[in-house]
């Protein structure tokens, strides 16, 4: 994907200029968004100028509406692999295993909490909006928003837990630079044959007895696997297999 990037000091919401302004395979990075969307009705914070805050245009016609999940599958993947490289160049963040958890339940190393926010133990680093356009069977355009938490050292909204790299490395990081190396590292990903598998061995919380809510109430049970049309599964105590879509269940952390 040969991206044509756009730098701009301020939008409502990057996602929504890629609507208005783009053409082809197109970045826009903003240094500051006056109304950062996140999934639903939540917004992202971010503070001027600290983080990376952007959008993607792309056309994965190849990719049948059907399996537009796997747009999903490869953004996160790519994501917690060029985040993952910078935490190698901390021991104690390096030695940390991403698939267990603490004794005080808590979740340790990088993960993908379904369906596509990235957290580092249990703090989110990353969001992720992606907005389809479909025609048919076929999709049209992808526009993939991102907001990534990375020089901000103090966030004063509502959001839960929000962590980002220079709280967790110690030190200020280029943004250029890490936009640069997470494009490169989505052109590997979105070739390769094992993000199905690498996207689920992510999962947070991934086979441990977590709570969860869903429109009935609370209820204890643990992630067994994403479908592939991105429903997650999950069985509850009595032994009984709970399928959602999106926003149909929300992790209780």
């Amino acid at each position: 994907m040969d991206f044509k990037i756009i730098h701009i000091e301020e939008t409502d919401s990057t996602n929504r200029w890629l609507k208005a302004h783009g053409e082809g395979t197109m970045v826009v990075v903003a240094d500051y968004q006056t109304a950062g969307k996140g999934c639903g009705t939540n917004s992202w914070e971010s503070e001027r100028g600290k983080n990376l805050t952007f959008s993607m245009l792309i056309h994965p016609t190849d990719i049948p509406a059907s399996q537009q999940f796997r747009i999903t599958e490869v953004v996160s993947v790519a994501l917690c692999e060029v985040l993952e490289r910078y935490l190698l160049t901390v021991p104690e963040l390096a030695a940390l295993d991403r698939r267990s958890l603490a004794t005080n339940g808590t979740q340790e190393g990088l993960s993908i909490k379904w369906p596509n926010d990235i957290y580092m133990g249990d703090k989110k680093i990353c969001g992720v909006l992606i907005e389809n356009r479909l025609q048919g069977n076929v999709i049209v355009d992808s526009i993939i928003g991102i907001g990534l938490n990375v020089n901000q050292t103090e966030f004063v909204s509502d959001a839960p837990n929000p962590v980002s790299l220079r709280q967790l490395l110690g030190r200020e990081i280029d943004r250029e630079a890490l936009l640069h190396d997470f494009l490169e590292t989505l052109e590997t990903v979105s070739s390769s044959e094992t993000t199905y598998s690498a996207y689920r061995n992510k999962l947070f919380r991934l086979g441990k007895q977590a709570v969860f809510s869903d429109e009935t109430g609370r209820f204890e049970g643990t992630i067994q696997d994403v479908e592939t049309d991105g429903r997650l599964l999950i069985k509850d105590l009595a032994g009984q297999e709970r399928r959602y879509a999106f926003k149909e269940v929300q992790f209780v952390i």
